[in-house]
């Protein structure tokens, strides 16, 4: 049975649960509420719990599982020469779990029967043609053994769903028959909901940190492969970015590290001053009618997707640094005579445009830090003689400046981390130079390009792309957690 139809199975056995456990207490209690340790709705939400929650973890489970499990014992099935085929086992796997849809598909559509499906019933050119009918088609690497992998993996993926959907229904019947012999007018219910709801808190609580836990061993694990297969001292001290997947690739991280800073820097210079200025504005100059306009306004920029900044940085911001500091239209050189740049894709380019895409962020952080600091700071001043712009520069930015520096922090891990932009506007080639007119490339556009295309998995030209993004995440979180403690140290001063 499909998972949509279990889970709207669960959420009528629910609903009708906390129907049947409310008006089962309050018979219970000759119809007086009044009787009851706990009101009603408790006793309904107590049978709707136990009949749900403990069923949708096990379906959660079981479908997070089964496939991984199912993978382990089919593709151990396969043989040496037929990986050898496929280069990998994960290859030669993909396309027994391809097969296998295929003859679910193939089922469905009625080209094949059950039974013709299953287990070689059928001559191997047979199915491999009726495949191709629901748009399947084998390549020439296919095999009768990947076949015959595949037929089994359908038919344990089918049993398993089999056993998922019996144990389900069994454990909500379960749940809800035990809430409902529960349900006596004595039962404290509402104390069993609250601990229920507070174990859904606590697991909401680690979801951020159970995420964050994947996310890194998922890079670690390929990182470690990565370093298996090339020296860290390369990549890591290396100058020369020189992918080749034919061989002899010069990995070294050092131009991508010194693109990544140097366009983050340029746009730091551009985001810092405008997007301060404008939250010193906002919230010490400005009128209510006119900060009810213009701060919406100034965050409507931070609701536009980064890959419109790079077609922006593209078609308009590139051509015209490329007048200004290129050959430009005129024979004689460009709008000043200057023959500087020689491509509209530069980490100047990029460093401006991120920097006005980081306006609003640093703004509005910025912003409700200086809110932030007691009016009683200012009143003090101006009642000392000081005027509203001595109160500011010498009261206000100083009592604001460790939140005022965590939230540039944090705007220097968003831009280090953006990656459509780059694509765009700074160019693919890892170069170290000093120019900002020279084009280059960052971490992350690099790890897109490396992704990307049908590249053996297991060559360091791929496990490559882990090892950068390990490196991004070690530098992103370093600034994070300097941010948050900035923020925090900032806060406790008027708490």
């Amino acid at each position: 049975m499909p998972n949509s139809w279990l889970i709207l199975i669960l959420i009528v056995l629910a609903i009708g649960g906390f129907v049947y456990a409310r008006q089962r207490a309050l018979a219970g209690a000759g119809g007086d509420a009044r009787n009851l340790h706990s009101l009603p709705v408790f006793y309904g939400a107590h049978a709707a719990i136990y009949a749900a929650v403990p069923a949708v973890v096990l379906l959660l489970l079981w479908t997070a599982f089964q496939p991984t499990v199912l993978e382990m014992r089919s593709a151990g099935q396969l043989s040496d020469e037929i990986v050898e085929q496929y280069t990998t086992r994960d290859l030669a796997f993909s396309d027994v779990v391809k097969i296998a849809d295929g003859l679910d598909l193939a089922v469905r559509e009625g080209v094949l029967t059950s039974e013709a499906a299953g287990r070689m019933r059928t001559e191997f050119t047979d199915v491999r043609d009726r495949l191709g009918e629901v748009g399947i088609a084998l390549g020439a690497n296919v095999q009768p053994e990947i076949l015959l992998v595949a037929q089994e993996y359908r038919d344990r993926s089918r049993f398993g769903d089999i056993i998922k959907t019996v144990l389900v229904l069994a454990l909500a019947g379960a749940g809800l028959a035990f809430a409902i012999l529960r349900t006596t007018p004595e039962f404290r219910s509402r104390n069993s909901v609250e601990a229920a709801t507070r174990m859904v808190l606590i697991f909401a609580a680690f979801i951020a940190v159970l995420t964050t836990v994947g996310i890194f061993l998922s890079l670690i694990f390929n990182t470690v492969a990565f370093f298996q297969l090339y020296n860290w001292t390369d990549f890591l001290f290396g100058t020369t970015w020189s992918p080749s997947f034919g061989g002899g690739s010069q990995l070294g991280v050092l131009p991508l590290l010194w693109g990544t800073m140097y366009i983050s820097l340029i746009a730091l210079c551009v985001a810092v001053p405008i997007g301060l200025f404008a939250a010193i504005y906002l919230s010490e100059y400005a009128s209510p009618w006119v900060r009810s306009v213009v701060k919406p306004a100034l965050e409507v920029l931070a609701g536009i997707p980064s890959i419109v900044y790079g077609l922006f940085a593209l078609l308009t911001v590139g051509p015209f640094l490329l007048d200004v500091f290129g050959p430009g239209p005129a024979a004689d050189g460009g709008m000043f005579g200057l023959d500087w740049m020689n491509n509209a894709r530069s980490v100047l380019t990029a460093g401006l445009v991120m920097g006005i895409m980081l306006i609003p962020f640093v703004s509005s952080l910025s912003d409700d830090i200086i809110n932030a600091v007691p009016q009683a700071t200012r009143d003090g001043s101006l009642g000392l003689g000081a005027t509203p712009s001595e109160t500011i520069r010498q009261v206000v930015l100083p009592a604001a400046l460790p939140g005022i520096v965590g939230a540039i922090i944090l705007a220097a891990s968003r831009a280090i981390g953006e990656t459509m932009l780059v694509v765009f506007g700074a160019g693919a080639a890892g170069a170290l130079a000093l120019s900002p007119l020279e084009a280059m490339t960052t971490v992350t556009a690099k790890i897109v390009s490396q992704l990307t295309g049908d590249a053996d998995f297991s060559s360091p030209e791929v496990l490559v792309a882990y090892a950068l993004g390990t490196l991004l995440f070690v530098v992103t979180l370093g600034l994070n957690l300097l941010a948050q403690y900035i923020v925090k140290t900032y806060r406790e001063q008027y708490e």
